[in-house]
Formats: C-alpha cells, structure tokens, sequence
C-alpha cells in the first residue's frame, strides 16, 4: 500500500506529571504517560520516555518547531519528534514543545538546551502529580490505507485511524466512547480524536493503539461511531 504524509491534530485526555528532575533549574516540563503501558506492563528494563512536553512562556509555530528540531536532529545526530501543543488543566492553557525520541530520563536537560538555544523561552517551574489534562497535539502523520477510510501508522506499529463522518466534541466524544467500549467484544485499546489536513479539507478522525489490531475490530469500532454520528 501507498504511504501518505499528512498534517493533522490529536486531541488526547491524560493525567499527566510534572518533571522535577533531568531538567534545566526552574523550567516547567511534562510528562505524558505512555498508552502503550496498557498492554505492555508498567515495567520495562530501561525506564523511557514517552512524551515530554516543554511548557513555553509563550506559544511558538508548528513551521518553527519543525524546523529547530530537524535542526537539532542534524547538529546532534538524533531522532527527535518535535510539535506543537497547547495543554488545557481546569481554565488553565498552556503553550507547548511536545518532543518525542528521547531515549533516556537524564537525556531531557541536554534536549532542553539545545531547544533553548534556539530562542525557546521556558515557563516558570511547576509541580503536580496524576493532574488530568487535554493535550492538543498538531503534528505529522504517515499512513497507509488497510480498507476505505482504516489506515494504519507508519511510524508507531500499533496505531491505526478510522475517519469519521462529522466533528465531536469533546464531551460527546467521551459519551459515544462509552457506549461503543460497552458494545464491542474487546474493549482493550487506547483512544483518541483528532483530524487530518486534507486538499479537499478537514478529515474527522479517530487515533486507536492497540497491538495487532484487527481490521474486523477497527470496522467494528468505525461503524458503532458512525451509527451514532448519522
């Protein structure tokens, strides 16, 4: 199958964490858990992260995102994924780096300064623990088609989209999402909403992580949503 590259948003609820150490002093740093730890277990022999997100004191565009870290990437010979985000806590919003491809937990201050000497400006240090979050994500995809609007990720084996016909909220997002996770034989797998960025528009969609997922379970789970979206 042909692989595409799109531009899109994922739109994920999460309790997230404050990092309190690995980080340049005073600097406002969050840790996304992984979903992957649903069904992989909690523990594994080398401690890594997921997601980090570096708070900014103020917001910085997805074009100059991408290109300090293809810049960082080249000067430093990583791999790192860099996006924009906004973190919504209560009636709180954040500005945020979302960075993923660090491989170890002391390796963020290197990664941090790095961002910093690209005219980052971080936010005042903070601490909380398990604090629930909406995390707005822009960033790129690469997919391929498995059947008529099922894709799956290119770069995240486990990770697969189902178009869907129209917007949701985000409070109707989790309505329907307990009523189709009470009406499918395996309920096991991770969710979120977002949207692709297409020529002939945007594209609703949902963001499924479920390791070997099948298309019989992902057209199941795409027609429960539609039935309920008509």
């Amino acid at each position: 199958m042909a692989t595409k590259e799109l531009i899109g948003k994922i739109i994920i609820q999460e309790n997230i964490d404050t990092v309190n150490e690995n980080k340049m002093p005073k600097t406002f740093v969050l840790n996304v858990p992984d979903p992957y730890k649903n069904y992989y277990g909690r523990f594994t022999e080398v401690e890594k992260p997921n997601s980090i997100i570096f708070v900014t004191k103020t917001p910085n565009s997805f074009e100059k995102i991408l290109r300090v870290t293809r810049k960082i990437n080249k000067e430093h010979h990583l791999k790192l994924d860099g996006a924009k985000c906004e973190i919504t806590i209560g009636d709180r919003k954040l500005n945020g780096v979302r960075v993923k491809g660090i491989n170890r937990y002391p390796e963020i201050s290197t990664i941090q300064e790095y961002y910093a000497k690209e005219g980052y400006d971080f936010a005042k240090s903070e601490k909380f623990e398990n604090k629930e979050a909406l995390i707005r994500i822009n960033r790129f995809f690469r997919i391929e088609k498995l059947e008529k609007g099922i894709y799956k990720s290119k770069n995240d084996s486990d990770v697969y989209y189902l178009e869907v016909p129209r917007y949701m909220s985000w409070e109707e997002f989790k309505m329907l999402t307990y009523e189709v996770k009470h009406n499918v034989t395996d309920s096991r797998y991770d969710i979120a909403k977002g949207i692709f960025y297409t020529k002939g528009g945007i594209v609703e969609m949902l963001r499924i992580v479920k390791p070997k997922a099948t298309v019989e379970l992902l057209k199941t789970i795409q027609s429960k949503y539609i039935e309920r979206l008509h």
